[in-house]
C-alpha cells in the first residue's frame, strides 16, 4: 500500500510518526500506537544502513480480525541484534525470514472491529501515509516525551482504578465475610432446631410405640377377661332354649333369642379383637400345611349355610374338578375366607356371592387367586382404601340393624400379609363388590425351616 526508504536518521523519526499516524487511523488505542511506533523506531534503528532498507504498509483483510502489517526489506547487512528483536516481540508480533539475498522482518499488529470495511481503512492509511513522514531529532524527541508523559498519565490513572477496585474488592470481601458469618450461624441455629426435632420425634415415636404396645396388651387381657363372662352368657341362653330345660312363655323365649343374639355378637367382638391384637403384636405363627381345598370350601359353606337368607341369596362355591395344589396356613385361610364371605353376605339383599379358585396366571412365584363377587350394594370409590382401617365402617342407610364392628376387613388384610400376599378391592355402587385374594405357595418357601412351636390358632 505504501513504502519508504530507511537511508538516514531523520528517515527514521519520520517513520515513528508514520507508524503513530497510520495505527491511529486504523483506530488502535493509545497505548497499542505507542507500542507500535516504538517497536518501528526500534527496528528502524537497528536496520538502518543496511542496503536496500525498505519499509512497507499493508492490511491483511484475510486475517480475522484484519491485522495492519507492516514489512522491513533488505539486502545485505548483518541480522537484526538478537536485544532488538526480543525488544520488539515483547511490543508486537515479530517474524523475521533470512534468505540469501534480501530478508524481512514482518510485524503483524491485529485491529480492533469497529465496524469499518477493508476499503475503508485502506483508504484512511492512503490518506495519513501519502503526505510523507519527514521529521527531526528534535520532533522525535518531543514525541517520545508526548508519548512517554500520556503512558504515565494513562499508568497513573490505571494504578488510581486498581486502588478503587481493590478498595470496592475489600469492601465486597467484607460484606461476603459478615454475609458468611450470618449464614453461619443462622446454619448453626437451623442444625441446632433440626437435631431438636430429631429428638422429638424420637421422643414421639417411641411414645407411640409404647402405646401401641399398650393398646395391644390392653386389647389382648379386656379380650382374654371378657370371653369367660360370654361365653358363659351363650352357654347359658343354649341352656335355656333347649328342649330338656323348663317350658318359656313366648315373650321369655324372645328375650332367651335377644341374650344369646347379643352373646354371640359380643363373643365375636370380643374374638376379632383378640385375633387383631395377637396379629398386631406378632404373636400369629404360621404353620403351613398342604390344604385340600374342596374340604375346605365344604367347611365354609357349613360355617355359613345358616348365616343367610338362603332363597334372597345364593352362595356359589366352585366345584373344583382339579383342584391347585396349595401350601399354607389353613386355619388363616379359613379365617380370610370366612371374613370376606361374611361381608359380602352381610350386604348383599338379593343375587348371590361367588367364590372362585385359580391359579395365578404369573409364572413366579406360584400362588393361588381366590376371588370374592357379589350382586350387594358396592363401596364408593372414595371409601375403597379407608375400609381397610381398625373399626372402619361405610354409613349409610345400609348399616341400619347390621351388626358389625369393622375389623372384618382389615384383620383379612393383616392376615394375608402375614401370609405374604396380597388383598384388593373393586367396587361399583349399586352393582357390587370384587375381593380378590392372592396367596402365594408357601411350599418352596418354608419347606426347610423349622415349625415353631405352640399355636397362635387359640380361638
Amino acid at each position: 500500500m505504501a513504502s519508504f526508504g530507511l537511508s538516514t536518521p531523520q528517515d527514521v523519526f519520520g517513520l515513528r510518526r508514520s507508524a503513530q499516524q497510520a495505527a491511529a487511523a486504523v483506530a488502535l488505542e493509545r497505548q497499542d500506537q505507542v507500542r507500535l511506533a516504538t517497536a518501528l523506531s526500534e527496528l528502524g534503528r537497528d536496520r538502518l544502513g543496511c542496503h536496500g532498507l525498505e519499509v512497507t504498509f499493508g492490511l491483511d483483510a484475510t486475517a480475522q480480525p484484519m491485522a495492519l502489517v507492516i514489512t522491513f526489506v533488505w539486502s545485505g547487512g548483518p541480522p537484526p541484534a538478537p536485544d532488538t528483536l526480543d525488544l520488539v516481540a515483547k511490543l508486537v508480533r515479530v517474524d523475521h525470514e533470512a534468505g540469501p539475498s534480501r530478508s524481512r522482518v514482518v510485524i503483524t499488529q491485529q485491529l480492533p472491529a469497529d465496524g469499518a470495511s477493508a476499503a475503508e481503512l485502506h483508504t484512511r492509511l492512503a490518506k495519513v501515509l501519502a503526505g510523507g513522514g519527514r521529521s527531526t531529532e528534535a520532533d522525535d524527541l518531543r514525541a517520545q516525551t508526548r508519548d512517554l508523559v500520556a503512558t504515565l498519565e494513562e499508568t497513573r490513572a490505571q494504578g488510581e482504578e486498581l486502588r478503587r477496585m481493590n478498595e470496592e474488592l475489600e469492601e465486597t470481601n467484607r460484606g461476603v465475610l459478615a454475609l458468611y458469618s450470618e449464614l453461619t450461624q443462622e446454619l448453626e441455629t437451623t442444625n441446632s432446631g433440626v437435631l431438636a426435632l430429631h429428638s422429638e420425634l424420637d421422643d414421639k415415636r417411641q411414645q407411640l410405640l409404647e402405646a401401641s404396645e399398650a393398646k395391644t396388651r390392653f386389647w389382648t387381657n379386656i379380650s382374654h377377661e371378657l370371653r369367660t363372662p360370654v361365653n358363659s352368657v351363650v352357654a347359658l341362653s343354649t341352656l335355656l332354649r333347649a328342649p330338656s330345660s323348663p317350658s318359656l312363655t313366648e315373650d321369655q323365649r324372645e328375650q332367651v333369642d335377644l341374650i344369646a343374639s347379643c352373646g354371640q355378637t359380643l363373643l365375636a367382638l370380643v374374638n376379632d379383637l383378640l385375633d387383631v391384637a395377637k396379629a398386631e403384636a406378632g404373636h400369629l405363627d404360621i404353620h403351613p400345611q398342604p390344604v385340600d381345598l374342596r374340604l375346605l370350601l365344604a367347611h365354609l359353606r357349613g360355617l355359613l349355610h345358616s348365616g343367610h337368607d338362603q332363597d334372597r341369596i345364593a352362595l356359589v362355591t366352585p366345584g373344583l374338578d382339579e383342584q391347585p395344589p396349595l401350601v399354607t396356613d389353613e386355619t388363616l385361610l379359613v379365617r380370610i375366607l370366612r371374613n370376606l364371605l361374611s361381608n359380602a353376605l352381610k350386604f348383599t339383599e338379593r343375587g348371590e356371592v361367588r367364590l372362585d379358585v385359580a391359579l395365578d396366571p404369573e409364572p413366579a412365584p406360584r400362588a393361588i387367586l381366590f376371588t370374592v363377587t357379589d350382586t350387594g350394594i358396592g363401596i364408593p370409590a372414595a371409601e375403597l382404601d379407608r375400609v381397610f382401617e381398625a373399626f372402619y365402617q361405610v354409613r349409610g342407610p345400609h348399616q341400619s340393624g347390621l351388626p358389625g364392628t369393622g375389623l372384618g376387613l382389615s384383620y383379612a388384610r393383616t392376615l394375608t400379609e402375614l401370609l405374604g400376599g396380597s388383598l384388593t378391592l373393586t367396587s361399583t355402587v349399586g352393582v357390587g363388590t370384587r375381593a380378590r385374594l392372592r396367596l402365594p405357595d408357601l411350599g418352596h418357601v418354608l419347606a426347610d425351616e423349622p415349625e415353631t412351636e405352640g399355636s397362635g390358632h387359640d380361638r
